[in-house]
């Protein structure tokens, strides 16, 4: 059976404001990425998400990023390993504690924006992020960009993985997230990101800017829920994906 999880990062509003229509897309996706008050999030908004997860049977894990509102967790900030390994902590610490106050369970961390990339191709910030993930939960997956230190490091030490493809991002050469300062590197149009998540999958891999194949396990498609059209987006995805055959489900389920 060909099956798929399909996930999205969620729960970025802040206090009154909020970003994108988390409560349509929990309809949509398997897995939400929970924003955890740093880039994003705050403790009501984390709750609510847990709450409507739960009811919805979408798996829910922790999005750490930088402490950095006013740049939504996307510019790099000069911390060290062990300040950054803290803070990563004590968001994973507090998804953990907010799922639990209403009866749910976190099941994997997923690094965002800046800090994301910092230790996806760092190998002494992938190691020290798999070993902290590690000492709080040796069961919580470590969702990662394929292609990456990250993606190494947590196969060394024998973590459960998850790894993922974007629909709505384009990939150089190398497998890596193209920059967001080129153009073409983020997707809108629904029906391109959802016949280029289908293209992925049947081949088995990440198609870059050349159209090469470089070969991937995935196990989720990932749908950036604060991109404008993000619904439309997610919903042209799975439609797709289950018109070629697969089966949506949440990897908590695999």
């Amino acid at each position: 059976m060909k099956q798929i999880d399909i996930n999205s990062d969620m729960g970025e509003g802040f206090g009154i404001y909020r970003v994108g229509d988390d409560e349509a897309m929990l309809d949509i996706a398997t897995t939400a990425n929970l924003a955890c008050g740093y880039h994003a999030g705050d403790p009501s908004i984390m709750t609510a998400m847990c709450r409507l997860a739960k009811t919805k049977g979408v798996a829910i894990g922790a999005h750490p990023g930088y402490p950095d509102l006013l740049g939504f967790g996307r510019r790099n900030m000069p911390f060290t390993k062990a300040e950054t390994m803290e803070m990563i902590a004590y968001q994973i610490g507090a998804c953990d504690a907010i799922a639990k106050s209403v009866g749910y369970r976190m099941t994997h961390v997923k690094t965002h924006g800046a800090v994301g990339h910092v230790i996806a191709n760092d190998p002494e910030m992938a190691e020290a992020f798999v070993q902290t993930v590690r000492r709080i939960n040796p069961e919580l997956r470590i969702s990662v960009m394929s292609c990456t230190l990250l993606e190494d490091a947590v196969t060394a030490a024998g973590s459960p993985i998850l790894r993922e493809l974007y629909a709505d991002r384009a990939y150089l050469d190398d497998g890596k997230l193209m920059p967001r300062s080129r153009e073409g590197s983020v997707i809108h149009d629904a029906e391109e990101g959802a016949r280029r998540a289908v293209a992925m999958l049947e081949a088995g891999g990440i198609i870059t800017e050349s159209g090469k194949v470089l070969p991937v396990a995935a196990d989720s498609v990932c749908i950036h829920g604060d991109t404008p059209g993000a619904l439309a987006m997610a919903r042209a995805v799975r439609a797709r994906i289950i018109e070629a055959g697969w089966t949506v489900r949440p990897y908590t389920a695999a």
